[in-house]
């Protein structure tokens, strides 16, 4: 398994332990019919050039790639050892599988977004705070889904009468600066996109947006989880129990161009009630009636 993730990250643990889990009810048991091996690439895509190479070497029977990152730098490590991936936005854009219904090579797996969600997200924030008329929308410029999901958000905010900023993600210094500036004007929200930098750098972008008191919608619950206001996004560890099911059906002998790329089907709204209080919102009933979750 190659994650673009930190080992200690809690996140990454769970994805882990969800996965060896499925895999366990589907006959696998680590140390006795089954060996993991683990490399963690902590967003820093040398490291993951490297344990690609590593994992390859080892001569696997199949590889669970998390990200793009991931998948990229196995792709250029292997063009035979089957690859399964999860939490991939743009798999044919990115020259991963030929289509979607047949990947044709020896990858697939598994999508985490659609770029449709970017619309949902700004229903969401003029929901929750309907004051907001300006709104940062912080995105990976060098990913497919920050370009993807961004656009979503332009083609529906005439609608609700936003101004858009958009915020590239690169470091922590540069959103801080753009936040700082963006917030001089009242009236701002803020929307995060997927990225794995906002993932992992999503201590520092919650502190920001508490400092600026910009109500937020993120694309992880986890960001929630940790103080964020509102997320509305795919289960997190939905798709490595299908990975699991993937892996399983490789090992017995498929071959993973003729598995299909398969899109999120389980989505959560989660609203944390503590940051809402905070930031002085009232929740509408309506919609804690159709969260998943309410944190307190």
């Amino acid at each position: 398994m190659l994650t673009n993730l930190a080992a200690d990250d809690p996140l990454a643990t769970a994805r882990v332990a969800a996965f060896a889990q499925a895999m366990q009810g589907l006959g696998w048991i680590v140390g006795r019919n089954l060996q993991i091996d683990y490399r963690w690439g902590q967003h820093d895509p040398d490291r993951l050039r490297k344990y690609a190479a590593e994992l390859v070497a080892l001569g696997p029977e199949v590889i669970v790639a998390n990200a793009t990152p991931s998948t990229t730098a196995l792709q250029h490590a292997t063009r035979s050892v089957p690859v399964v991936f999860v939490n991939q936005v743009d798999p044919v854009g990115a020259g991963f599988v030929e289509s979607l219904a047949r990947p044709g090579g020896n990858v697939t797996g598994f999508t985490n977004f659609e770029y449709g969600l970017g619309g949902k997200w700004l229903e969401l924030l003029k929901e929750i705070a309907p004051r907001v008329m300006r709104v940062a929308v912080l995105r990976d410029p060098a990913s497919a889904a920050g370009t993807g999901q961004l656009g979503a958000v332009q083609s529906v905010a005439p609608a609700f009468g936003v101004e858009l900023r958009p915020v590239d993600v690169r470091n922590t210094g540069e959103i801080e600066r753009a936040l700082a500036a963006f917030s001089r004007t009242s009236n701002g929200g803020m929307i995060v996109t997927g990225s794995g930098f906002a993932l992992s750098h999503r201590d520092a972008i919650l502190a920001l947006a508490a400092r600026h008191g910009l109500p937020a919608v993120y694309s992880f619950r986890h960001h929630v989880e940790h103080g964020g206001l509102i997320s509305y996004a795919p289960d997190a560890l939905d798709p490595y129990l299908h990975a699991a099911g993937y892996v399983d059906r490789i090992l017995k002998g498929e071959k993973p161009a003729d598995l299909p790329v398969q899109a999120p089907t389980k989505f959560e709204l989660v609203v944390n009630l503590k940051t809402a209080k905070a930031l002085g919102l009232e929740i509408p009933t309506a919609l804690l009636a159709r969260a998943d979750e309410v944190i307190e």
